[in-house]
């Protein structure tokens, strides 16, 4: 395998060597190291960028935001490429629509601005597993991240796939992309392997040539940068307002003595997860910090810019002293909000940059409230044949969710507990029997759940994946039933498991005959199509598609985020909307949603001040229940 990867590296060396530059490069892009600066066709640049992910804006809206970004004074823009975005599945490549890379850059291109470019392989970016695909789990004890020969060459057959597309719009190629990030912040991660950094370089160059800029990106640790950074890649470094911004140049100093200044995640906002307090960034922090680093004639990436949505399964999530998932808004309080509308934080960055382009900011794009919806149940949870016409699992299902079968093995005369005592349900598991549901057992938080039932009764476990890990070491994220269930001392066996494809049947217009609680209802057509934010109060929990499109979860008994973003372009302005609503949980007694002409991103439930008291009589369960296992 590692002859493989050699021979297409040498084949493309070997190509380089022939042919040289596509064009005759009349733009250059480099470092001047005598003079600490970035120059640009020979003269000294200064970048002021800011992060937009394609991937979590629909295509239509692309030009959009663009245009707003280059009005507020940026002269480039910073992108990730989610390996698991193009290729799902291995070896099915997807780069039309929403995916269309090129079209992009094109765009970017056309708007005036440049591109700094993060291909990964893993780009963290609170995207699921980090950008990596689910697939590469099916290698028995594969290490990510490292120099595992099957890891690399499934990282040498995407980039043979990816780096010609983005190649000729390098900037020496009369293109938009100045640098190149090689990795993402792999200072952060355990792994440490020089050996890893040293192939990916030599995969970078041998594709896009000698003279194109590759760079590092690291927090502003020792550690971060000693193992991020490698000779022959540009260590820039990452904080936010919180951080002396003397004090994290004077390390990147120490790693890069000559050059520019870069820092290129400037945080502008943060990130939110289910049950935690709605994330923000004060303005003026942001405003003040900016103009320091660039009086310091520093080059800066304000992360982000635009920070859009985690549409259908794609949110990431974080897992430190537990699992904690990424909401499906990825507004993170950017200076143009997940609906693209500039704010007053936008402003204030304007303000600091001074030479921006004549004329005035775009406006918001228009939105509508249209009011409440009253939705229909279509199914409760079934008996016995619900989930069989789906697909029995033959081949591997990565994102969404799964079910799980098996008979009660006794009589449960009075509530046994179901154990899962080795934390093996990754993440949510919704527990029926005879269609009756029974309550939740989630990864880290609950797992003991009392069930009632008859010898021979039908147990069904739909299990929810709620998004891989896509920071640090338990990035390697299996989902589904990971180890044995225990009914009282009983180990369960006999499961039948099913894939389920919601997605593709609710596209193709099917009623879905079953689950938790499926509810469908129209959102009649009045001639206008516009943006608008579904909420779903005094709903729980589940997932929501407009016209089969998969908007993503909700989760409006946990918080904070209680609307979902529903762009105007998918919508009919002459004909019916269908609304299918997935609740797992349950249902207000009046299932209603309400569409509305502003967000709702903020509510803190009485959840997160109990979760610290939960979680310890959550973890003396546990124990309690581990001890059970072993002596049985």
């Amino acid at each position: 395998m590692t002859v493989k990867i050699l021979f297409v590296l040498a084949v493309n060396f070997a190509y380089l060597a022939v042919k040289g530059n596509l064009v005759d490069g009349d733009q250059t892009f480099s470092i001047d190291y005598k003079n600490n600066c970035f120059l640009k066709d020979g003269k000294p640049f200064q970048y002021i960028s800011g992060s937009i992910h394609y991937s979590r804006i629909p295509h239509y809206y692309w030009k959009d935001r663009l245009v707003k970004m280059y009005m507020a004074g940026l002269n480039a823009v910073q992108i990730y490429v989610p390996w698991n975005f193009h290729e799902p599945v291995k070896g099915e490549y997807n780069f039309s629509g929403d995916r269309d890379l090129v079209h992009f850059l094109d765009l970017a291109n056309q708007t005036g601005l440049l591109v700094i470019l993060r291909p990964g392989p893993y780009i963290c970016a609170e995207w699921e597993m980090g950008g990596l695909p689910a697939w590469l789990l099916e290698t028995p004890n594969i290490l990510l991240r490292s120099s595992d020969t099957d890891y690399l060459q499934a990282v040498c057959n995407w980039m043979n796939i990816l780096l010609p597309k983005v190649k000729p719009w390098l900037y020496s190629n009369k293109g938009n992309i100045i640098s190149v990030q090689v990795e993402n912040e792999y200072g952060s991660y355990h792994a440490c392997d020089y050996n890893y950094m040293r192939t990916l370089r030599t995969i970078f160059r041998s594709f896009l040539g000698a003279d194109t800029l590759l760079f590092t990106t690291d927090g502003d640790t020792e550690r971060a940068l000693s193992c991020g950074s490698l000779q022959g890649l540009y260590a820039t470094i990452d904080f936010g307002t919180d951080t002396n911004i003397t004090k994290a140049f004077r390390l990147q100093r120490r790693f890069e003595p000559h050059g520019p200044l870069v820092n290129s995640e400037f945080y502008t906002g943060w990130l939110d997860h289910w049950g935690e307090v709605h994330a923000g960034v004060d303005k003026w922090n942001v405003s003040k910090a900016l103009r320091e680093m660039l009086a310091l004639g520093a080059s800066v990436n304000m992360y982000m810019f635009e920070g859009g949505t985690n549409f259908g399964y794609w949110n990431g999530a974080d897992h430190d002293t537990r699992f904690r998932s990424v909401v499906t808004s990825y507004d993170y309080d950017a200076p143009l909000t997940e609906a693209g509308d500039p704010t007053e934080k936008l402003l204030l960055i304007r303000d600091v940059i001074k030479d921006v382009p004549a004329g005035p900011m775009p406006p918001a794009t228009p939105k509508f409230a249209y009011g409440f919806v009253t939705l229909g149940k279509v199914s409760n949870y079934c008996r016995r044949t619900c989930w069989s016409h789906l697909k029995l699992q033959i081949d591997s299902q990565y994102y969404g969710y799964m079910l799980y079968r098996t008979k009660l093995p006794r009589e449960l005369w009075e509530p046994t507990p179901l154990i899962s005592p080795l934390n093996g349900v990754h993440d949510r598991a919704y527990v029926t029997i005879n269609g009756v549901f029974q309550g939740i057992l989630e990864r880290d938080t609950a797992l003991v759940l009392k069930v009632s039932g008859k010898q021979g009764d039908t147990m069904d476990l739909l299990v929810e994946n709620m998004g891989r890990v896509n920071f640090g070491s338990k990035i390697n994220d299996h989902k589904g039933i990971l180890g044995d269930l225990l009914l009282g001392s009983d180990v369960l066996t006999n499961w039948e498991i099913y894939t389920l494809d919601l997605d593709g049947a609710i596209a193709g217009g099917w009623g879905p005959p079953a689950g938790p609680m499926f509810y469908m209802g129209t959102l009649k057509s009045n001639g206008v199509a516009r943006d608008t934010f579904l909420q779903l109060k005094d709903w729980s929990k589940g997932q929501v598609w407009i016209n089969g499109v998969n908007l993503g979860r909700y989760w409006s008994s946990r918080g904070p985020q209680q609307s979902l973003y529903v762009p105007g372009p998918l919508l009919s302005a002459t004909q019916p909307n269908n609304i299918t609503v997935l609740e797992l949980e349950g249902a207000p007694e009046c299932p209603r949603v309400l569409f509305m002409d502003r967000p709702h991103l903020n509510r803190t439930v009485k959840l997160i001040i109990m979760q610290s008291t939960f979680r310890t009589i959550v973890f003396l369960k546990y124990i309690f229940y581990c001890l059970l296992f072993a002596f049985h």
